[in-house]
Formats: structure tokens, sequence, C-alpha cells
């Protein structure tokens, strides 16, 4: 599974947390981070990330556009809902990408930690059917 990690400034210690506590999980999938947070993460933990640049300066877009072509099975996205961010427009667009291709997305701790678990115990493999046939209609 292709898993995107994202987490605005003031969530990214608890993205790089949950990545250290769920490493096991997150090692056998192929991730994918905007620019400070991957490198947080991958300094913490030794996982293997693919970066994008930083989510104001288009990470969120590449995701995004990741997302639109059906390449992304998941999205881990800590966000900060008390501080405004410059790229609010980006964030939304990822969202609304999320829920038009049906892609599984937490936005908190909670919902992160019930998704890892469902990737875990294969609730989550429905995704690699839809890119499979995606792959067979082109």
């Amino acid at each position: 599974m292709k898993i995107a990690l994202i987490a605005h400034d003031k969530k990214k210690t608890d993205l790089v947390q949950f990545s250290t506590a769920y490493k096991t999980i997150l090692e056998q999938h192929e991730l994918f981070a905007t620019g400070t947070t991957g490198l947080r993460i991958s300094e913490a933990t030794g996982l293997q990330i693919h970066r994008f640049q930083s989510g104001p300066l288009g990470g969120d877009q590449e995701i995004g556009a990741m997302i639109a072509k059906n390449q992304m099975d998941m999205v881990i996205f800590f966000r900060d809902p008390l501080t405004a961010q410059p790229h609010e427009p980006d964030v939304s667009a990822l969202i609304r990408l999320c829920d038009v291709y049906c892609v599984p997305l937490a936005t908190n701790m909670g919902t992160a930690e019930v998704l890892i678990h469902g990737l875990e115990k294969g609730f989550i493999s429905w995704r690699e059917i839809i890119r499979d046939r995606q792959e067979e209609s082109k």
C-alpha cells in the first residue's frame, strides 16, 4: 500500500511518535510525506520515505495528484485545527480528493490508529483491487 504522511507544524511531533509506535506496520508499505514531516519521521525511525515539497510549497498538491491518479491508498494527515494555515485551500483540496477517490483519510491520532490497525488486519486491501482494475483498463 502507498501511504501519505502529512502534519501541520504543531502536529509533527505527534506524527513522529505515531510513526515510531507503528514502525513495524509502516515499514511494510511504501511511504510518502511532505518535506519536513518526512525528514523528521525518517530521522526518528529510519523508515524509507519518498519526500515531496513542504505542504505550503506544493507538497500537498503533489500528494493530491497521486490521489487523483489512484496512486495513493491512505492518507494520514495530522491537522492543527486551532491554527490558521496559509495554504488552507490546498489542504481542503487534498481532503476533497480523498473523498472523491475513496481514499481512507485520518486527520487525527484516533482515526489514524483505527486505520493503521485496519491496514494491519487487511481491511484496506480493497484499495489494491481498485488499483488493479484501473491498471487493467488502461
